[in-house]
């Protein structure tokens, strides 16, 4: 199980990757994003999605199946205006024979994602469990090591979805989705602890009846925390006619982790379709949104 000592260096890091760098001139929060636009330059005839920035913006990671099964790839750019150049496969054990996806940057070269690789440490038969590894200033990738298995960590049975690591001053919290084994997906918590993250627990005001997935948070520049996921719920109140079918990307504020999050809010036609919007993840400086839309990848900004 991965320890405290393993991560610790790599939280502190994750929180100024997610704040971003530099002063803040907005608070870029309210959920007014505009017209998606396909990352062509990522996208290709096979299926490319679970996209997230790095740190400063030049990398993005993502998971596609163009080589047989699902891998972890990196595109580059050379300026947050560039285009993305052509993307390149992470080197193994990074990926594995198995399906591997939903990567997290958590400091400098160090990669939370799931696996469904077997090395004898799954939690469940199916689905995938959430993994650490690190890159050596050589460029190696460290042999990934599995979080644990619920009551010791927080993989369960079931299909964990989109971990997402953040470090506040009252503790290091990792987000994700599951369905523990059995039932509809929830959004989940892990709290940091001296021997690792510890099992997950719902987030009541995340998480409904409807299958609610792949959580990304995002500390707000004024303070609290913003987060985005994907869900088949419908709309409700004001939002009522915003649900576009199937699974569309919602966002939500707390002030604290541990606090009670708003009511989660559709993000509307700009970002949502009738197909099916997933693992929508931030920049860093709260302005591009990046998310999978049946197969490819799509950037909205605001």
């Amino acid at each position: 199980m991965l320890n405290k000592s393993h991560v610790y260096a790599g939280c502190l890091g994750s929180l100024l990757w997610l704040a971003g760098s530099g002063p803040a001139v907005a608070d870029h929060w309210w959920p007014n994003w505009g017209p998606a636009v396909a990352e062509t330059a990522v996208n290709t005839l096979s299926s490319e999605g679970c996209p997230i920035e790095t740190a400063d913006g030049l990398s993005l990671i993502i998971a596609s199946n163009r080589d047989g099964q699902l891998d972890l790839w990196a595109a580059d750019r050379d300026t947050i205006r560039a285009p993305w150049q052509a993307p390149r496969k992470l080197e193994a054990p990074a990926n594995s024979d198995s399906n591997d996806f939903c990567p997290f940057p958590v400091w400098g070269r160090a990669l939370l994602f799931v696996s469904e690789r077997a090395d004898g440490t799954g939690c469940g038969v199916t689905g995938g469990d959430i993994y650490y590894t690190r890159q050596s200033p050589a460029g190696g990738w460290a042999e990934p090591v599995n979080l644990g298995c619920a009551p010791d960590g927080p993989n369960t049975p079931g299909p964990e979805r989109s971990p997402s690591i953040v470090e506040t001053w009252y503790g290091t919290f990792l987000f994700y989705s599951t369905n523990g084994g059995s039932g509809d997906n929830d959004i989940y918590v892990s709290r940091l602890g001296r021997d690792g993250f510890g099992p997950g627990h719902v987030v009541s005001s995340l998480s409904s009846e409807f299958e609610d997935f792949m959580p990304n948070i995002r500390p707000r520049e004024r303070g609290g925390f913003e987060i985005v996921f994907n869900s088949n719920r419908p709309s409700w109140g004001p939002h009522a006619e915003s649900a576009m079918g199937g699974q569309d990307v919602y966002t939500s504020t707390a002030l604290f982790l541990t606090g009670h999050w708003s009511s989660p809010v559709n993000l509307g036609p700009n970002v949502n379709t009738s197909g099916n919007e997933t693992r929508a993840t931030l920049s860093g400086d709260g302005k591009r949104l990046h998310f999978g839309r049946d197969g490819d990848i799509y950037v909205s900004e605001r």
